[in-house]
């Protein structure tokens, strides 16, 4: 069975796309080739192309493999130098080809063009390059303890690690986790989401290329209750990287407890951003509209929940609005003007605009995205930028994560005020808050319950620091130094000097 097909984007763009699961540094087709997945463009809602899904019996294919690969003397024995070299070398190769890697995000996800590339990208490939860098550094310690003993540690890979990605940034978040895991020396099974299936394969073909040992990283593609749940619950799994909701984390905690795996989980958000009356509104506004408008809305740290002082509530709304007006340009996403591109999915949408129709019902004002929006010839799964104003702290559209283009806004008078209701939710991901003062900015961003906080500034995220959430947000860092540690366990020897029974 073919696993390979020629591919021409809306951009004109063509290439040979993989469509087999990725495994041992071949591509194949599943044991069940039946088993498949199709990749719709979210603004013509035509098929773009249909790849293997992979089964149990092919996820267990994948992890033997990778179990095979973590002992075998090819990666085992490969000095921590010459590791690095190799991701180093995989981030060139990524670099050589980022238009194609834009092309296939924006077509698979719907993001602009402009964004996948100029965005996405550098992000992705800055991740590899930056952990290629960490591959030779990592360290133990010697421990004092008496002179007959000599102490000390060593740290070492976890073993064959599962990681399953989302769908809203197909690229960056696979480079998240596997850049750490591979620098740490483990091996990997990866399953890409079932919405976005494509790149992640173009990257397997570059993984081979760039030298890896066959074994060392796994792609499959599948659907999460099948291919995903059999990941999480396979025996020879050592851990589990997640990113997704936090109703599937909670699922996959369940799970992983049958082996009592190790788990990291990067999960859902309803993040405050908070507006004190002494701060450069301009910039409050602009970074306002980037942290909940971007990339669709389609954010775990969205700042979806905008708290503004009561003095400028008025003055900062009607900046809002304008800001709305005059940069979400929707459109498709090969348009060079298109700020927010069509929603990923039909379900998507429709979850959407069902929490649109909530805030009507509950009462909410809805100042901004009267009408839902359409392609060519009425096709694409596009949302209006949403604003709600007159909300209050018990309506869903207040407490729900809703992944889209909608954001709600209410005023407060305090700075203990603003900080009771940014603390008002089950999710701790992230944060900002806009002001002068820098007393306040540092008082405020220790209050809030959140794993990150930007002063501001919103969704500014960077490669080199620590990522993660507290409370129903997650389990975990990734990214930075940080990042390394969810990758490696740490092993005590004792040296007896001297001490004799």
């Amino acid at each position: 069975m073919a696993t390979s097909i020629v591919l021409r984007a809306p951009n004109g763009k063509t290439w040979t796309q993989p469509t087999g699961l990725f495994i041992d540094n071949v591509f194949a087709a599943s044991l069940k080739p039946g088993n498949t997945i199709t990749s719709i463009d979210p603004a013509t809602e035509r098929e773009i192309a249909t790849v293997q899904a992979a089964t149990a019996d092919d996820v267990d294919k994948a992890v033997s493999a990778a179990k095979a690969a973590l002992k075998h003397p090819s990666w085992k024995l490969l000095p921590a130098t010459e590791r690095g070299r190799l991701m180093a070398k995989l981030a060139d190769l990524m670099a050589e080809e980022q238009e194609l890697f834009a092309t296939i995000d924006a077509w698979d996800n719907g993001k602009p063009y402009s964004v996948a590339l100029n965005e996405d990208l550098p992000e992705a490939i800055g991740t590899i390059r930056y952990y290629s860098g960490w591959a030779d550094k990592s360290y133990g310690q010697t421990i004092s303890t008496t002179p007959e003993k000599f102490a000390y540690t060593i740290r070492q890979p976890i073993g064959v690690v599962g990681q399953i990605i989302p769908w809203n940034y197909p690229l960056s978040m696979a480079c998240w986790k596997l850049g750490p895991a591979l620098a740490c020396g483990n091996t990997v099974v990866i399953k890409a989401a079932e919405q976005t299936p494509l790149s992640i394969l173009v990257l397997a073909s570059l993984i081979q290329k760039a030298g890896f040992p066959a074994g060392v990283v796994n792609v499959i593609n599948g659907l999460g209750r099948e291919a995903g749940a059999a990941l999480v619950q396979h025996p020879l799994v050592d851990k589990i990287a997640f990113t997704g909701s936090t109703a599937t984390a909670g699922q996959i905690m369940k799970m992983a407890a049958g082996t009592l795996k190790n788990i990291t989980l990067e999960t859902g958000g309803k993040s405050p951003l908070l507006v004190f009356d002494d701060s450069d509104l301009e910039q409050a506004v602009k970074w306002s509209h980037y942290g909940i408008m971007s990339n669709q809305g389609q954010i775990c740290t969205a700042t979806s929940r905008i708290l503004v002082h009561q003095a400028i509530y008025d003055d900062f709304v009607s900046r809002f609005r304008s800001q709305v007006r005059e940069v979400s340009k929707v459109g498709d996403q090969w348009d060079p003007s298109t700020f927010q591109g069509p929603q990923v999915t039909k379900q998507q949408y429709d979850r959407i605009q069902s929490f649109i129709e909530v805030g009507k019902a509950e009462g909410a004002t809805l100042v901004e995205g009267e009408a839902a929006q359409t392609g060519a010839h009425g096709k694409g799964y596009y949302i209006s930028p949403t604003v709600f104003t007159n909300v209050s702290s018990s309506m869903r559209i207040f407490r729900e994560e809703i992944f889209g283009p909608v954001v709600v806004i209410r005023s407060f008078n305090t700075e203990q005020e603003a900080i009771d209701i940014a603390n008002d939710t089950m999710y701790g991901l992230g944060a900002a808050v806009f002001t002068k003062d820098l007393e306040r900015a540092h008082r405020v961003a220790a209050e809030i319950e959140a794993g990150m906080v930007w002063v501001n500034s919103s969704q500014d995220c960077d490669f080199r620091i620590p990522f993660g959430g507290v409370k129903q947000s997650g389990i975990g860092r990734e990214l930075g130094e940080a990042g390394l540690e969810a990758y490696t366990q740490v092993k005590a020897v004792h040296i007896n000097m001297g001490n004799k029974l």
